[in-house]
């Protein structure tokens, strides 16, 4: 079975790039017809949907962060990346990264997850 584990810095200063990894075990990201995603949650909102990146390599991301948002892989350690540039104290969030069959922008439509890492942009 899939399983995914997400590592980063847990802190992160405004104005400064987070970067999160994203480690696969159990499967490979270019297995076709998966999408892998990374989605976040702030403190009592929902789920948002930041991008994904393909079996094949294509990325797309949410219009609301494309300007500041890079997914990329790793394929040697089966591995994918996000980096958001620019962050704000908004960008707190629990970040999460997800597999699923389609490229969706919908968070319910990814089946494996991640357990979650919380990232706070403070100084």
């Amino acid at each position: 079975q899939v399983q995914l584990q997400e590592s980063g810095p847990g802190l992160v200063m405004p104005s400064q790039t987070l970067s999160l990894t994203c480690t696969v075990s159990g499967g490979s990201i270019t297995d076709s017809t998966y999408y892998w995603s990374w989605i976040r949650q702030p403190p009592g909102k929902g789920l948002e949907w930041i991008g994904f990146i393909s079996h094949g390599g294509t990325t797309d991301y949410s219009p609301l962060l494309k300007s500041r948002t890079f997914i990329s892989r790793d394929t040697s350690k089966n591995q994918f990346t996000l980096q958001l540039r620019s962050v704000i104290p908004e960008d707190t969030a629990v970040y999460f990264c997800a597999r699923g069959p389609y490229g969706s922008m919908s968070p319910t439509e990814y089946n494996y997850w991640g357990q979650g890492t919380q990232v706070t942009v403070s100084s």
